[in-house]
């Protein structure tokens, strides 16, 4: 029989051929989920060639330089990945710590958007200008904020092992933090962002087993707050024709349905395999507007055709499937609801950008997680990352 001291200092003792497997087996490498990891790498990598594609040819945008795009893309996903590592390195536990501090310093971003400090672009007063080409969108940081709080408000008494479910008290305080975010977002207005941050709600209440009252009263909320909106006059004009547009989609072509038209045209176009990368003519003859950002999805179903457009879903579909694996084998409700809540904002809003592409969702300007053009995506979706690994890196493993 082996004794604890010997059995201790066989784990410690050196081993020819490196490091021994049961000290590896402590180390946060062994517990990351490789698969999420790559299958998210490769879609921000991969894109990269989409936008550059979308971007190379537009003198306006590029200021002469056909590579700008590309090799800002690039640093994006390299600052998305140092995120995701800082998240790693601090642990699910210790994040907990920060997440009110966190929540200020987002609803402080949010505020000063709708101050003279935020710019408005595409009719969205919802950006913040940095300077030198930079600028920042606090919405995308905003999806993070009512993830992370919402988790920290219904898992306190449920981990503490004083409940086995949230109590409503609970439930009412963390939808209270989740309203805050949402009512300044909307002012902005920006409709899309608050339908994501509405269904990562959602997701977090059907996961973390609140009564089911309190789902059928966020729907009908939904529901009366979607009419409210409508009678009040809160969307802009150009909003209400993205409505339009998808509810009658031979709706002025040429105007305010020319988005969706040249969407489809671009996708319908490319076939099985595509016309080649670089090579679209819908891309390079810049048909379709936003490309590099909310219409990214257009540059693979026509230059990648079929193929390569179904790679990009398959992808992100690994992304959904290895962060519900995270969700249902996470160690308490707190890792539990942080995937739920990234898988929801992930599932909604990649459906959401691919189907606007394809004609089947309203244009809402929001972009596809890891591959359209922007930093403040890039950021929040690695970060998202940095938490579901996170969480798994708490999991027990077994010997």
């Amino acid at each position: 029989m082996t004794s604890y001291g010997s059995y201790r200092q066989l784990r410690l003792a050196p081993q020819r051929g490196g490091v021994p497997k049961a000290l590896a087996k402590d180390s946060p490498l062994w517990r990351i989920d490789w698969i999420l990891l790559l299958a998210a790498a490769v879609l921000s990598l991969g894109s990269s060639l989409l936008v550059w594609s979308a971007t190379r040819g537009r003198d306006s945008l590029t200021h002469g330089d056909p590579q700008y795009f590309l090799f800002r893309h690039l640093t994006n996903v390299m600052v998305g990945a140092v995120l995701c590592a800082v998240v790693i390195a601090i642990g699910s536990r210790r994040f907990r710590t920060v997440v009110p501090f966190l929540y200020a310093a987002v609803i402080l971003l949010l505020m000063a958007t709708l101050s003279p400090l935020g710019s408005t672009i595409n009719g969205q007063h919802s950006w913040i200008q940095l300077g030198g080409g930079f600028s920042v969108q606090p919405a995308e940081f905003a999806k993070l904020a009512i993830v992370l709080s919402m988790a920290l408000v219904m898992s306190d008494q449920v981990d503490a092992g004083e409940r086995e479910f949230p109590a409503n008290k609970a439930v009412f305080r963390a939808l209270v933090w989740a309203t805050l975010p949402m009512a300044i977002v909307m002012l902005m207005p920006d409709a899309g962002s608050v339908m994501v941050m509405a269904v990562i709600v959602l997701g977090i209440l059907l996961a973390s087993g609140a009564a089911n009252r309190w789902v059928f009263g966020l729907i009908l909320a939904g529901v009366g707050g979607c009419v409210a909106i409508w009678k009040l006059g809160v969307l802009s004009k150009y909003q209400i024709d993205r409505f339009a547009a998808f509810a009658n989609p031979a709706l002025d072509p040429s105007g305010v349905g020319y988005n969706t038209a040249q969407a489809r045209i671009a996708i319908g176009s490319g076939g099985l395999t595509g016309k080649g990368l670089f090579h679209g003519t819908q891309t390079t003859g810049q048909f379709v507007p936003e490309q590099q950002t909310d219409f990214v999805f257009t540059v693979a179903g026509e230059e990648l055709g079929f193929l390569g457009a179904t790679a990009i879903i398959v992808l992100l579909g690994v992304v959904l499937w290895r962060g519900c694996r995270i969700a249902r084998q996470a160690t308490d409700l707190y890792g539990t609801i942080v995937a739920a809540g990234v898988v929801a904002w992930f599932a909604f809003q990649g459906f959401e950008n691919i189907g606007m592409c394809l004609g089947i969702m309203p244009v809402a300007g929001i972009p596809l997680p890891f591959v359209s053009y922007g930093g403040s995506s890039m950021f929040s979706t690695w970060v998202a990352i940095g938490l579901l690994q996170a969480v798994q890196s708490q999991r027990p493993i077994a010997a």
